[in-house]
């Protein structure tokens, strides 16, 4: 089941919220309706590691455990917060100015997606506990146009 709260409005949050599955199509649609089209399969990509983690290596794909998204767009960025409801992790790099430092070893069957977030978003942060992940995208501001000649 699915659960959404109504669409964000100035600094308001929207919310979603979804038992853990990897059927993510109808989230990931709801989530991407206001974005920019130019913006959407890049961020498609993004929330959809996102989401997959939450689901499976934070709830375990436990039907009974729920991902929760908030969202909202404020001050021309896009804001998620996903939240899972699992042990939690710790990063295994708090390095933030090279996302390759992100990936694992190349015998490694998993951990690439935490560089993929990096390289997505502008902005990626988990809180102490490792159960909830804020990610952001900015805008792009549009050029003023001068008027000097």
């Amino acid at each position: 089941m699915i659960t959404i709260s109504l669409r964000p409005v100035g600094r308001y949050w929207g919310t979603i919220s979804f038992a853990s599955t990897l059927y993510l199509c109808p989230i990931l649609d709801l989530l991407l309706a206001e974005i920019p089209a130019k913006l959407q399969a890049e961020l498609r990509l993004g929330l959809q590691e996102a989401l997959v983690n939450a689901a499976k290596h934070g709830n375990n794909l436990d039907p009974s455990k729920q991902v929760v998204v908030r969202f909202s767009l404020i001050d021309n960025q896009y804001w998620w917060i996903i939240s899972d409801q699992g042990s939690g992790f710790t990063p295994s790099c708090s390095c933030h100015s090279d996302p390759t430092e992100y990936l694992p070893p190349d015998e490694s069957e998993n951990g690439r997606g935490m560089t993929l977030l990096h390289q997505i978003f502008d902005q990626v942060e988990w809180n102490r506990k490792g159960t909830e992940l804020r990610l952001c995208k900015q805008l792009e501001s549009r050029r003023l146009l001068s008027l000097r000649r």
